[in-house]
C-alpha cells in the first residue's frame, strides 16, 4: 500500500459518508475484512455486515463535512487522523468527532483491515 492508494480510498469513503451513501461506504470493503467500529465492538467481515451498520447514516446524520490527513503509510497499514461535523437527527444537535483510523488495502485498492478509535463533543 501506498499513500497515493490509501489518500484515494479514504476520499470516496469520506464521499460516501458525506452523501450518506452506505452502499458506496460498503462497497470499499473486501469480502473477509475486519472492520472495527470501535475498538470495543466485535468487528464486521464482510461488506454485508458493513452495509447494515452504516444503514443508520442516513437516518441519524446531515451535513456531514468530513476532512482528513494521513499520518503515515508504513508497510501493511496506513495511520489516518479525521474529523467530521454532522448535523444529528431528528433534534439537529451539531456533533464534531476527531479520530484515528488504521487502514489495510489489498491489490485492487479494497479495504481488508480497519479500526478506528474516536472522541466527539455535542453542542
Amino acid at each position: 500500500m501506498d499513500k497515493f492508494s490509501l489518500q484515494s480510498w479514504v476520499i470516496k469513503l469520506g464521499k460516501a459518508w458525506s452523501n450518506r451513501d452506505p452502499e458506496a461506504a460498503a462497497s470499499l470493503f473486501a469480502e473477509n475484512c475486519n472492520y472495527y467500529e470501535s475498538v470495543l465492538e466485535k468487528p464486521c467481515h464482510n461488506p454485508y455486515e458493513i452495509l447494515r451498520l452504516w444503514s443508520v447514516v442516513p437516518k441519524n446524520q446531515k451535513n456531514v463535512i468530513f476532512n482528513f490527513k494521513i499520518l503515515c503509510v508504513s508497510g501493511k497499514f496506513g495511520i489516518v487522523n479525521w474529523n467530521v461535523k454532522i448535523t444529528l437527527l431528528p433534534n439537529n444537535e451539531k456533533q464534531v468527532i476527531d479520530g484515528i483510523f488504521q487502514i489495510s488495502l489489498n491489490k485492487e485498492g479494497l479495504c481488508t483491515f480497519f479500526k478506528q478509535w474516536r472522541t466527539s463533543k455535542i453542542f
